[in-house]
């Protein structure tokens, strides 16, 4: 057996490894196993139940393709952090292929509830970084959000297009990044 892959983070790793290869149809107990040389009884020791595996693994992979680093977390205008975004989707499929569409399907089937947790807490994480990105963002104009239309409320929009070109598979945001330069930082006559 190997002992190398007995960490909870080596056989994460090694797990996304195996959904990049494989697809994430792919991910159960035994083929975790198999794919690190360990054994069944290895796996189980990280990961109580294949439900277990399969939300670590998921949260991991969310992690793996909206990572905002330092950097990262210094855009200087809001656009840029949207089309970092939708770069990092575009990567994130490429990386993952089938990932992106099929992980909700994959819940469903085995524990809707924990999927839709994993689900809401990474894109929280994507919007908390919004956020910052926003606010931080000295060429916004004074007057661009209102009572009616808010920071969040831009956000929320954002993510919809974002489920969108998931769903598409189109992750080209030339017009998006035009359209929230015109609401941020033109004036609007």
């Amino acid at each position: 057996m190997n002992t190398l892959v007995t960490s909870k983070e080596a056989l994460l790793k090694a797990s996304c490894e195996l959904i990049k290869k494989q697809g994430l149809s792919a991910l159960n107990i035994r083929n975790v196993a198999a794919f690190c040389n360990v054994s069944i009884g290895t796996i189980y020791n990280y990961f109580p139940s294949k439900s277990d595996l399969i939300a670590a693994v998921t949260e991991s992979v969310w992690c793996d393709i909206f990572h905002f680093s330092e950097n990262q977390m210094n855009f200087e205008h809001f656009t840029d952090c949207v089309q970092w975004a939708f770069d990092s989707l575009k990567k994130g499929e490429e990386q993952y292929p089938g990932f992106l569409t099929n992980h909700s399907v994959f819940f469903m089937k085995n524990d809707k509830l924990m999927g839709e947790k994993l689900m809401q807490q990474s894109w929280i994480h994507i919007q908390e970084g919004f956020n910052h990105v926003l606010s931080h963002d000295k060429k916004v104009r004074q007057d661009a959000f209102d009572e009616n239309f808010t920071p969040n409320t831009l956000i929320r929009i954002i993510f919809s297009l974002m489920i969108s070109a998931m769903i598409q598979h189109n992750y080209e945001c030339d017009g998006i990044i035009s359209f929230i330069h015109k609401i941020l930082y033109e004036t609007i006559d």
